[in-house]
């Protein structure tokens, strides 16, 4: 049965869509059955991909190596029909209930923002995994992402647990990355990923040819970087 993880950072440009992508591409590669959920209405995840969200409905789609269930045009509007719903939190989890025996891993790509899709994404999660990337004001907003978690643990999702914080845009040769860096694995001990994703022009293009960065650049330092996180995850799950 499958573990569902979501990404999650309301702060936009933090590397969270790229982050999505690609721990999907490598958990794949690793022989996992992964479906990628877009739950972006913006689809960046999706037509990082290659896929026109103009041209779809929400159908489950063929990747290299995954299945990816795509964002839409429908999904702008969703967050405002859900509001009058019953169990409107609980939308995304019953669809996903469905077809999880079929996969090993869940990869959700939430919004950047704090509404309903993004708490449907947390209440159908097991984990979530929150990029932080390492410049100016990097743990800003975290306390409200953080009051956001802890909300849904004591309301509706008891068992959501942080599978870990992922550092993004780093540069080894900026003192000021150097010190986010520091500063981020003190503020959550033991729960910060080893291998740290740098700031990459490569990783920045992928997505414009609609190819993860494996497909694009797989020896680049980000290719590495990723496959070495997948490598974490897939470690993690197998000593629990």
């Amino acid at each position: 049965m499958a573990k569902i993880i979501s990404l999650v950072n309301q702060k936009g440009g933090v590397g969270k869509t790229t982050s999505a992508v690609n721990l999907t591409t490598y958990l794949a590669t690793a022989g996992k059955r992964v479906l990628l959920v877009d739950l972006d209405p913006q689809g960046n995840a999706s037509s990082g991909l290659g896929i026109n969200v103009r041209e779809l409905k929400n159908n489950l789609k063929k990747s290299l190596g995954f299945d990816i269930l795509p964002s839409s045009q429908d999904l702008a509007g969703s967050e405002i029909e859900m509001i009058h719903m019953e169990n409107r939190e609980f939308k995304l989890y019953n669809a996903l209930r469905q077809v999880r025996t079929e996969y090993d891993y869940i990869i959700i790509d939430s919004p950047p923002s704090l509404g309903l899709l993004t708490i449907n994404g947390l209440v159908s999660s097991d984990e979530i995994i929150i990029p932080v990337q390492t410049e100016y004001y990097a743990l800003e907003g975290l306390s409200q992402l953080l009051e956001t978690i802890s909300l849904v643990k004591e309301n509706i999702q008891p068992d959501l647990k942080i599978k870990g914080v992922m550092l993004t845009m780093y540069d080894r040769r900026n003192r000021l990355s150097r010190q986010v860096v520091k500063e981020v694995r003190e503020h959550f001990p033991g729960h910060v990923f080893e291998n740290v994703i740098p700031r990459s022009v490569r990783l920045a293009e992928a997505p414009s040819f609609g190819k993860s960065i494996l497909n694009f650049d797989a020896f680049s330092k980000g290719a590495r970087a990723y496959k070495g996180i997948a490598k974490e995850i897939i470690e993690m799950d197998a000593v629990k």
